[in-house]
């Protein structure tokens, strides 16, 4: 019996955490949730250039003559070494196909 109300009493905290999520995002139906913040670790991802190629599933050899043939794609040089932001990328990609 004890134990009955404590999963009530959970059950109502829960739900009162996602109906206040809810309300909380009612007029801005553009705000991340939960699960979305999770991801922002991913866009802000940093890949080294030997590594693009498992991001890209190509081989090494095709990422280097894709930097070559494209030289407009999103990346950063620090200190000598060229890095490229997940985010971008996908995005450069995606719009390279159109």
């Amino acid at each position: 019996m004890e134990l009955d109300f404590l999963w009530i009493g959970i059950g109502m905290a829960i739900a009162g955490y996602f109906i206040g999520d809810g309300l909380k995002n009612f007029k801005n139906p553009n705000a991340k949730n939960l699960i979305d913040s999770f991801d922002e670790d991913e866009e802000l991802e940093l890949i080294k250039e030997n590594e693009v190629h498992y991001f890209l599933g190509i081989a090494k050899e095709d990422v280097q003559s894709l930097i070559q043939e494209y030289p407009n794609i999103p990346h950063i040089t620090i200190n000598g070494k060229i890095y490229f932001q997940k985010s971008q990328l996908r995005e450069w990609l995606l719009n390279l196909g159109k």
